[in-house]
């Protein structure tokens, strides 16, 4: 076992032990994050890089993001402006880089295993169900873009 307490991972230093995770077995680690907060965070998101502070960091990436976007700038304290003119949430449309399966609204569950389409319109799902297989969940968030978007128009 590598010895953790008082080594240093991002912002985050080893206070000390505080048991194991009973999803994994792994260690979970007491840790003081620079900016002060204490946060409990599981030693293999530790080691790895994947937890590197309480949070306090992606919050401060995402306010230095959001002041270089002139359309987030332009939406900001108005969640109407969230939304198309038609009432579908942005965020149903556009691909980002978190998207693993290449499909706007499309995501695989390794717990289900199970595809599922997803299409969020005036802040409430009109599409979110389980598939077993890849084409039909593809097919069912195609088939509601269309009766949403319109006949002919796709998601831009």
């Amino acid at each position: 076992m590598v010895p953790m307490m008082g080594k240093k991972f991002g912002r985050l230093k080893v206070i000390k032990r505080a048991g194991s995770n009973p999803a994994n077995g792994n260690a979970k680690w007491l840790c003081q994050c620079d900016c002060g907060n204490q946060v409990v965070v599981d030693g293999y998101a530790l080691r790895s890089g994947q937890t590197r502070s309480c949070g306090c960091l992606k919050r401060e990436i995402s306010r230095r993001s959001s002041r270089c976007n002139p359309a987030f700038q332009k939406n900001v304290g108005n969640a109407k402006n969230l939304v198309d003119e038609k009432g579908i949430n942005f965020t149903s449309r556009d691909l980002t880089k978190r998207n693993k399966s290449g499909v706007i609204g499309v995501s695989y569950d390794k717990t289900s295993d199970s595809w599922y389409a997803h299409l969020m319109v005036d802040y409430q799902y009109v599409l979110a169900k389980s598939f077993k297989s890849f084409d039909d969940a593809v097919t069912a968030r195609k088939q509601a873009e269309r009766e949403y978007y319109g006949k002919n128009q796709q998601a831009e």
